[in-house]
């Protein structure tokens, strides 16, 4: 039993880093498509900052989110089930990424995660899923991307009233507003970092802290570090996919809008990574796929003052893929565990 455990968890630290290579290949859309798609920086140089600026964030505060994902939902993951959430999560994510669908890779680790927890009723009579972190996590993944949508258009507003000034004072704004959006880039990376991360590792805390004996908060920052890897090589090879697919076919972006979504993006998934955290110890796994789509939505709505601006076909495919990720992965997971540990694995 230990050999075969010492196999499972070798090979749950392998789909733990294809996990973290499809956050970036999905996710690196999320903090870098506001500022390519408003022509402030290219393509190329944006998953540059975003993998740089995603790997402090990880390494800085995803341990709030990596003790949520596995310790919270389900208080104790076996490595076999760690495994199985791994490769589930990772497929659908793949598959949604191919298609160019921005899914959300919280709700697939989270799902996958919840179906282990279902399946110890049907397997012990019993459950792990600690509901008062669920309702938590469903209540942020609510509010998240309203969140997202009021700040943004109170970011437009803001912004537009700079532009007006500094037109009247004879400034370059595009320039200007090109320099802001650096910044704002790199914040919402690291927001992004410090987030995502523990999609990718976060069901492993319980496996590596009981191998190594080290302490919760060492784990995470070895964990941390082992996602912002994947994270990073993931951006460089797809990245560009979703990041077309949001910054381009939902709402046309210029300086002012582009702006003012990516840091409505940045502070809606830092503020639910860190406040949730201080407040009742475990940061918010949200979507930072809504959170960025979202903003580009109130920023497009704010700019038009209307609905028309948005392409609403594109917007339903997205939604579609987030209602069906969460059941997906929560079913896929739930099957496959039982089938296994019901084969004497």
């Amino acid at each position: 039993m230990v050999a075969a455990e010492t196999i499972y968890i070798l090979l749950g630290f392998g789909a733990a880093m294809y996990i973290a290579w499809n956050l970036g290949a999905n996710d690196s859309a999320n903090p870098t498509n506001m500022a390519v798609a408003a022509g402030a920086i290219n393509i190329r140089k944006a998953i540059l900052l975003f993998g740089l600026f995603a790997a402090i964030g990880a390494l800085l505060q995803g341990y709030m989110v990596i003790k949520t994902i596995g310790k919270g939902v389900v208080l104790n993951i076996p490595p076999l089930g760690a495994l199985v959430a791994s490769i589930v999560a990772g497929l659908w994510i793949t598959f949604a990424t191919y298609k160019g669908l921005p899914v959300s890779t919280t709700h697939s680790s989270v799902g996958a995660v919840l179906g282990i927890g279902l399946s110890f009723i049907v397997l012990e009579g019993d459950t792990q899923i600690n509901l008062s972190v669920v309702y938590k996590v469903v209540l942020s993944w609510i509010a998240s991307p309203i969140s997202a949508i009021l700040l943004s258009m109170l970011f437009y507003f803001l912004f537009s009233k700079l532009a007006s000034y500094l037109m009247k004072k004879g400034y370059n704004v595009d320039s200007i507003f090109r320099k802001l959006f650096i910044p704002g880039l790199a914040f919402a990376a690291y927001a992004f970092g410090s987030n995502d991360v523990g999609n990718a590792t976060g069901v492993y805390v319980s496996v590596v802290r009981d191998i190594t004996g080290l302490p919760d908060r060492q784990t995470m920052l070895f964990l941390a570090l082992m996602g912002s890897v994947g994270i990073v090589i993931g951006a460089y090879m797809w990245g560009p996919r979703v990041i077309e697919t949001i910054g381009f076919k939902i709402t046309k972006l210029d300086y002012v809008t582009g702006l003012a979504a990516q840091l409505s993006v940045a502070l809606s998934v830092w503020i639910f990574t860190t406040i949730p955290s201080i407040l009742f110890g475990f940061g918010m796994p949200i979507s930072t796929t809504h959170a960025s789509v979202s903003s580009v939505i109130g920023a497009g709505i704010a700019k038009t003052k209307s609905l028309r601006g948005l392409n609403w076909r594109t917007v339903a495919i997205i939604v579609a893929s987030w209602v069906l990720t969460l059941p997906i992965t929560a079913g896929i997971s739930f099957a496959l565990f039982i089938i296994l540990k019901s084969i004497g694995l």
